[in-house]
């Protein structure tokens, strides 16, 4: 018989606002954000004295001026938080070796096999959230529950600085009311057009077909059926070998002009930079861009590249913009490419043989 997994998902709360609020104390009781502080800057995330004014992570930093008029936009420290991430990293060994990072502020962890509590899921959940804490003045949200989709959901149920458990007996029950905006990968436009056919939670997902939805959502239908009934069965993958990196973002606004565009790639930037300092012995292939419209149609752009190349990076957003058409953008990307790692070691035998 199939052991039963225990998945937590642990979400840090507003996680480098949190810091900042942390080490400079005269940021804890006002409306900050942190991001580049020019006029065409992208917020990368805000406090949630920020979000009561309804400023939101990628808004544009004009936008946000207006909405909250004394709101404090303060320069990322990616070093700062990248410590931060490890210390929290070290937190999460304590109890699991099987870790899968999603970003510097939120891990899947299967503690399936733990022998800490007597392998109670939500007393280790319990104990993480206040070793962090008691150790770096932090506060995390924590999801527990039989997969990793539903650990996610979970996270976001009491924040912040919460914790929510769905036991395998009550799977079922949670998920039939689940509205359909809450599973990772429906935005709100999706959610908009499954609406409009009468769907607005997964208990009416479960009574249509995977035919149906596919005529609606496209190739998500399938995910989408299986997530109405609590399925997933992708395994926490702390060695998951990567073959590509991708940052991107769905505006709260859409945008036309490439000046907007070009704003929110050098938002993203830091991120994929961030991100790909983490990429042990990646061999950098390909450089990529990516606008979705307000139609929901999309196009991507490549160019081979070997390293990380702004000027590349503003190339193929000028190609991808003579694509649209006057159609407003509602998503801006950006990628990189890996080559497999087999080719990084040919490349290392080659270096190797000719001193042979």
């Amino acid at each position: 018989m199939t052991k039963q997994r225990k998945i937590i998902h642990v979400d840090m709360d507003c996680f480098y606002a949190a810091v900042e609020m942390r080490d400079n104390p005269a940021y804890k009781n006002i409306p900050i954000a942190i991001g580049g502080n020019s006029a065409r800057g992208v917020l990368c995330t805000c406090n949630y004295i920020a979000r009561e004014y309804g400023v939101r992570a990628a808004m544009p930093n004009h936008q946000a001026k207006k909405l909250c008029p004394d709101l404090l936009i303060v320069n990322a420290r990616m070093a700062v938080y990248k410590t931060v991430s490890t210390q929290i990293r070290d937190i999460f060994q304590r109890y699991t070796e099987l870790i899968e990072p999603l970003s510097l502020d939120e891990a899947y962890l299967d503690v399936t096999n733990t022998i800490h509590f007597n392998g109670s899921a939500t007393l280790i959940a319990e104990q993480i959230r206040k070793d962090i804490y008691n150790e770096l003045n932090l506060t995390a949200s924590a999801g527990v529950a039989p997969n990793k989709f539903l650990a996610k959901i979970a996270s976001d149920e009491n924040k912040p600085n919460g914790q929510c458990v769905i036991p395998p007996e009550q799977v079922a029950d949670f998920v039939a009311d689940l509205p359909l905006k809450k599973i990772p990968g429906v935005g709100p436009k999706t959610a908009l057009r499954l609406a409009e056919q009468g769907f607005e939670s997964c208990r009416d997902i479960r009574n249509s077909s995977i035919i149906n939805l596919q005529n609606i959502v496209g190739k998500q239908a399938i995910s989408l059926y299986h997530r109405s009934f609590g399925r997933d069965e992708r395994l926490v993958e702390p060695d998951r070998e990567r073959k590509s990196l991708a940052v991107e973002v769905t505006l709260s606004q859409n945008i036309i002009t490439f000046e907007q565009v070009q704003a929110v790639m050098d938002g993203l930037l830091d991120k994929l930079k961030y991100r790909l300092s983490k990429c042990e012995d990646k061999l950098i292939v390909k450089q990529g861009v990516k606008l979705k419209f307000a139609d929901f149609n999309q196009t991507t752009v490549e160019q081979r590249s070997d390293e990380v190349d702004v000027e590349i990076f503003r190339r193929l957003f000028q190609r991808a913009m003579l694509r649209a058409n006057n159609r407003a953008i509602r998503l801006v990307g950006i990628t990189l490419a890996f080559s497999p790692r087999k080719s990084l070691e040919s490349e290392c035998q080659q270096l190797i043989l000719p001193i042979l």
